[in-house]
């Protein structure tokens, strides 16, 4: 009787850490089905944590390139931005979400991924002293940084475009 306790412990063990998008073997670039939330939800949480954004339609409607949405965005981008806002303490002002008009990929605005963010000093200053320079981006050469979490920040010139894997340690 044991003995199979000890294998139900060891399947259930094994098939966690092999699971996708969970344990060792996933890695933080895998796409994963992600939880979607609304424009409203994501407005909610930005404005709860003192999060501000902008676009230069003034309007949400995701289907113009001219307004900043966040409907469909994934939880885990949301709550990244959040992670960022608390951990530096810079204000944050969110430009860009998932409307279209951005690159298309796999890991794209359009997706959920990604949030583009104003260039302040403070913000710019947290992310080039915490995390990790890993060099020009393949394509536009924008200069990039990852953070511990494997979350992706490349300065554009004038915003910063984040690509969220995860959380960011939430």
């Amino acid at each position: 009787m044991k003995i199979r306790t000890a294998l139900s412990a060891l399947t259930l063990v094994s098939g966690a850490l092999f699971a996708p998008g969970v344990g060792v073997i996933s890695g933080a670039t895998e796409a994963h089905a992600a939880t979607k939330i609304s424009h409203a939800t994501a407005t909610s949480m930005f404005r709860s944590s003192g999060i501000t954004w902008s676009s230069s339609g003034g309007c949400s409607d995701r289907n113009n390139p001219t307004c900043t949405s966040f409907e469909q965005l994934n939880l885990a981008s949301a709550k990244g931005a959040q992670t960022l806002k608390s951990a530096s303490g810079c204000a944050l002002n969110i430009t860009g979400g998932t409307e279209t008009g951005h690159a298309g990929g796999t890991y794209s605005h359009w997706n959920g991924y990604k949030l583009d963010y104003s260039k302040y000093t403070c913000v710019g200053n947290y992310i080039r002293n915490t995390f990790t320079y890993i060099g020009a981006r393949p394509g536009d050469g924008a200069p990039q940084w990852r953070s511990g979490s494997g979350n992706i920040y490349a300065d554009e010139g004038n915003h910063w475009d984040v690509t969220y894997y995860n959380c960011g340690g939430c």
